[in-house]
């Protein structure tokens, strides 16, 4: 599998264009998908802002995007921010991830978790939460994979299904 992690680049601009309109109507994971991308610059240039932490809206904080790309294709898309507020911490964690449906089920969501893992490690973050709803199974089969240890679950208060909570602490 000729499969590695990069940072957003023009380079993919077709490719990710590509990954939007496979998405459809199903709710984008990372929340980065859903920045409008018409000028594929000024996108990278918001990407870039929120890595360096300058032009951030309110209850933000600094977050880099990576993107997985097998063969010149993007196949999935990761967030790491680089430190939690008070609203992060309760509801989002350090890690939101994605992968496009076609390439899904062959195992790329534990491959993009473990890569993201070690730039937050890079970063000097040593305990990672990271969150998912309850009825996702996969998603928390794959955190827990990744060293995930469940801590909390608590109602997301917008339906009856429950946010589970997962620590990755430092090796």
């Amino acid at each position: 599998m000729s499969v590695e992690l990069v940072r957003p680049s023009t380079k993919y601009e077709s490719s990710y264009r590509a990954y939007i309109v496979e998405l459809g109507d199903e709710e984008r994971y990372p929340f980065p998908l859903d920045f409008d991308h018409k000028d594929f610059p000024a996108l990278l240039r918001r990407l870039n802002d929120f890595a360096v932490g300058r032009n951030l809206p309110e209850g933000y904080v600094p977050s880099s995007t990576y993107w997985l790309v097998e063969h010149g294709e993007l196949i999935g898309v990761s967030n790491l921010r680089h430190f939690l507020n008070e609203k992060i911490f309760n509801a989002g964690g350090h890690i939101g991830m994605g992968i496009r449906p076609q390439a899904r089920g062959r195992g790329l969501g534990n491959l993009l978790l473990s890569l993201t893992i070690a730039e937050a490690r890079k970063r000097g973050i040593a305990e990672l939460h990271i969150h998912c709803h309850k009825h996702n199974e996969a998603s928390a089969r794959m955190i827990m994979a990744n060293g995930g240890v469940l801590i909390s679950e608590r109602s997301d208060g917008n339906s009856a299904d429950l946010i589970q909570r997962y620590v990755i602490a430092a090796p």
